[in-house]
């Protein structure tokens, strides 16, 4: 196991640890943020290792994108459960999540092509970990940064869906 794909696996083990934190221990919410922003640089350095030292694997190309969904999945849910943010940003975010899901297997089982992160997909996720900081510790303008990372996980979703149809025309 190499060192990106470690790391992805300890971004696995984190989303336990956030929920058991964020629900159970005293104070859990600065301990809960502390996990959170730690899988956001575990996610950056295995990114960065993987690409800069040659180490991209198929299994890293699966499960990298799969721990980040699953993380920020969790943590709104839990911001949820604990009535912080409107349910609505998970059911727009899960649609986004599962179309592509299946849109990338149909692509990739057709024409064995995966069609990359775009800048707006990226850009979501900053903003989401911002947003997701800010409903945390209940700061003003939370919601605000939610809506804008909403929208540019829109955005990147359809950017993707274009790319996605113009591909699997292709022959």
């Amino acid at each position: 196991m190499n060192i990106p794909n470690f790391l992805t696996l300890v971004r696995f083990l984190l989303i336990p640890l956030f929920v058991y934190t964020f629900f159970y221990v005293p104070e859990g919410n600065t301990y809960a943020a502390v996990i959170f922003i730690l899988s956001g640089i575990t996610d950056i350095l295995d990114g960065y290792i993987a690409r800069h030292y040659n180490q991209v694997t198929k299994i890293g190309t699966l499960l990298d994108p799969l721990a980040d969904k699953l993380m920020i999945l969790t943590v709104l849910t839990s911001l949820w459960i604990k009535d912080l943010i409107h349910f609505f940003v998970i059911a727009i975010l899960m649609v986004k999540e599962l179309s592509m899901i299946i849109g990338a297997a149909i692509l990739y089982k057709k024409q064995e092509i995966a069609i990359p992160a775009n800048n707006y997909g990226k850009a979501a996720t900053l903003f989401f970990y911002i947003a997701i900081i800010f409903s945390i510790f209940k700061w003003p303008y939370g919601f605000t940064l939610m809506i804008i990372a909403l929208l540019l996980a829109i955005l990147a979703f359809v950017i993707y869906t274009l790319e996605f149809y113009k591909r699997s025309t292709d022959n």
